[in-house]
């Protein structure tokens, strides 16, 4: 036990006391050091860290100088020296110990410090006895946020000493925690708009927290948990190390300049990747939030990944709405870079006096950080809070949380769920939009139905794409990127993938974020060397494609006879459309269905298990979940027919009884027997597809068709 803990025995405050919320503060800074050798405490590894020692005598300095010297009368200093010792970068107060040389200080002793603390804490009760005044009060709660400050920063120092040396050390003798599967990363949708940011009310908070003001926040995505290792190791397998195009220029110029290869305290062994952490050294946990890495490789992960680091701002109202989704890992694992510079808020002004120099003078050349860490003790960070430091610095307990703009959930009226149904159910016949059956669970249910043998689809175009892949090989460019529309599961990308390892970048776009998420990390493990940048948006209105698209020769790929979908003239709007956001020079491979016996196509979208009658009615499930309608899915029934005069097959979903549905405000009166065309599915011979390619801007250069039953696969080359 230190004399400090020994001086404090017997003080038995209320819970209430500032006196008590003192003694607990100081205490825990002692049971900090209380590991720890005097050696331990006396040395520096590097110029931003300093001696376990040195945070102990500073704390106790900032008590003395700021609380006891102005505010106890009679108080005398421990030792005049202390003011140049262990003053950190108070201006104002006096020069002091040069910040590289705080190791130098072999005196006074551990012990010595001790009893400075000691000393000074004696008389912070006798201060805090008596009267306190408003001024107190805020020097009080602004000392104590200090030191815990402080307590987070002995623990990143010791691990940054620790990890110097060739003993690894550990500073904890308990295992490392272990981590189960975080499972595949998901984002939550916020809907911005003008937010507030900011501290606000009488709880303390830093002056960097203030003052309370509005920014305006487009609709973005955040993610619902932090980067684990394992999918860091993905980056690293993948050259993200290596490959420039993820890189800010001065990162990428730190990176090589200290031979970055994995986050800070990694090392290759033989059995894998092991890691410093204050349990000693140990093998790196791949399901473990990813630690100790820069901002300048923060920003490569997520442009490797597609995404971005969110905002500061985002990242305060996510954490505020954040009640109801399934965001995790906020403030208890790791510090999560921004990409805001560390600047004021509209309004901030600095402090009178020595303490003024608290925050604001560092509001240069440094990146924010928001949350918490492990490291940070108890009760101590809030929504609010806001962390600095250097964009190469990575001795601290920093992690990722990536972010993504939400387009999906423009306001705008082509891209609304909402005003698509209600359009729909409002038409003479009803109708919905086909798309919309490709929510997470819809998703699932179209893989079951792959698997029918009634549904000969997929089966005869996955056998077609196999049987002609080199040769679909053959026609993509070098350094070509991918776009697939309607991606789902992605599973028949991987028979051209496999044929062409020329491919360098695959844009998956659809429209359902589960099923993109699920598809986008089980390719990027398969082909660690791909760039695979998702899109969530509706293949049909897209207007751009990612960053880092550009500059590649660019193949779309349309698999699943969705096309025919689409009626003649909306198919060939469609075709257009794609063709204007492929650019020149684009090739476009397309499958399509051949109409044929209705024999044959009505099993197909009626199977004998009901699976399909389950597709076609899981989009009122959808509705209800996602627009809070009132459907009844036992009210209808499924039908398919085929229509001989449009060469298609429709669905429906036919109303069993009267009755009224409500989808928000809207009230919609179904009549028993009458139906929701749901879907088309048109069957083109091949003469007619090709009609509808060349209106639509695009040259048939290669056509496959399968044995009965007859699948066509098209490769189209962009029209000059």
């Amino acid at each position: 036990m230190t004399s400090n803990q020994i001086s404090l025995v017997g003080l038995a405050p209320t819970l209430e006391t500032p006196t008590d919320r003192y003694i607990t503060v100081r205490r825990r800074t002692e049971s900090l050091a209380g590991p720890l050798s005097p050696e331990d405490q006396s040395a520096q590894s590097m110029a931003d860290a300093s001696p376990t020692k040195w945070h102990r005598a500073h704390t106790t300095w900032f008590f003395e100088t700021f609380l006891l010297t102005p505010f106890l009368p009679g108080y005398e200093v421990f030792d005049p020296a202390y003011s140049y010792l262990f003053n950190s970068y108070y201006e104002a107060v006096g020069p002091r110990q040069p910040r590289p040389q705080r190791g130098l200080l072999t005196r006074p002793s551990a012990t010595e410090v001790g009893h400075f603390r000691a000393h000074v804490d004696t008389a912070m009760v006798k201060l805090l006895d008596g009267a306190l005044t408003p001024e107190i009060i805020e020097r009080l709660e602004l000392g104590l946020a200090h030191e815990e400050q402080h307590q987070e920063l002995i623990l990143m120092d010791i691990l940054h000493l620790f990890a110097q040396s060739p003993l690894s050390p550990a500073y904890l003798s308990t295992q490392p925690r272990t981590y189960v599967s975080p499972g595949s990363l998901q984002f939550s949708r916020f809907p911005g708009g003008i937010i507030e940011i900011g501290a606000v009310g009488a709880d303390f908070a830093f002056d960097n927290e203030r003052p309370r003001h509005q920014v305006y926040l487009a609709p973005f995505r955040l993610a619902d948990r932090l980067v684990s290792n394992g999918e860091w190791m993905a980056f690293i397998e993948a050259g993200g190390y290596l490959r420039i195009e993820f890189w800010l220029s001065d990162g990428w110029a730190q990176a090589r300049a200290e031979g970055w290869e994995a986050p800070g305290y990694w090392r290759r062994e033989r059995e894998g990747w092991s890691t410093m952490t204050l349990q000693g050294r140990h093998p790196v946990d791949p399901h473990a939030p990813v630690v100790h890495v820069s901002y300048y490789e923060a920003v490569a992960f997520a442009a490797w990944s597609g995404y971005r680091l969110p905002t500061e701002f985002e990242w305060e109202a996510a954490t505020n709405l954040s009640a109801g989704t399934s965001t995790r890992q906020l403030f208890e694992e790791a510090w999560q870079w921004t990409s805001s510079a560390y600047a004021p808020f509209p309004g901030f002004r600095p402090g009178p006096g020595a303490l003024g120099e608290y925050n604001g003078k560092f509001m240069v050349n440094q990146m924010t950080l928001r949350g918490g860490s492990l490291a940070t003790p108890p009760d101590h960070s809030r929504s609010t809070y806001r962390n600095f430091f250097h964009p190469a610095s990575r001795w601290m307990f920093s992690g990722v949380r990536l972010a993504d703009d939400d387009r999906a959930s423009e306001p705008t009226p082509e891209n609304s769920f909402l005003d698509d149904v209600i359009a729909g159910l409002s038409a003479n016949p009803k109708s919905l939009p086909s798309k919309y059956f490709y929510d997470e669970k819809g998703s699932k249910i179209f893989e079951a139905i792959c698997e029918l043998p009634e549904y000969y689809l997929t089966r005869t175009e996955t056998a077609l794409l196999s049987s002609i892949a080199m040769d679909l090989a053959s026609r993509i460019p070098e350094g070509a990127a991918l776009i697939e529309f309607g991606s789902g599961a992605s599973t028949k990308t991987r028979i051209v993938l496999d044929a062409a390892p020329q491919v360098a970048m695959y844009v998956p776009i659809d429209i359902s974020q589960s099923a993109l998420s699920a598809a986008t990390e089980i390719l990027r493990e398969t082909y660690p060397k791909l760039l695979v940048k998702p899109l969530v948006d509706d293949f049909t209105r897209a207007i751009d494609l990612p960053e880092g698209a550009k500059g590649h020769a660019r193949v779309g790929f349309f698999p699943g006879s969705t096309i025919g979908n689409f009626p003649p003239e909306e198919a060939e709007k469609l075709l257009r459309r794609a063709r204007t956001l492929l650019g020149e020079e684009a090739l476009f491979i397309v499958g399509a269905d051949v109409a044929k016996s209705p024999d044959v196509l009505v099993p197909a979208y009626d199977d004998a298990q009901g699976i399909t009658a389950a597709f076609n009615l899981n989009i009122l499930a959808h509705i209800n979940l996602a627009l809070g309608g009132t459907f009844d899915p036992e009210a209808f029934v499924h039908r398919a027919v085929w229509n001989a005069d449009e060469s298609r097959i429709e669905m429906h979903l036919e109303s069993r009884r009267d009755h009224l549905v409500m989808v928000g405000e809207h009230g919609f009166q179904f009549a028993a027997g009458e139906t929701i065309h749901t879907e088309n599915s048109y069957k083109y011979v091949p003469a007619v597809f090709e009609a509808i390619a060349g209106r639509g801007g695009w040259t048939v250069l290669d056509r496959w068709i399968s044995a009965n039953p007859t699948f066509a696969i098209y490769v189209l080359k962009a029209q000059v």
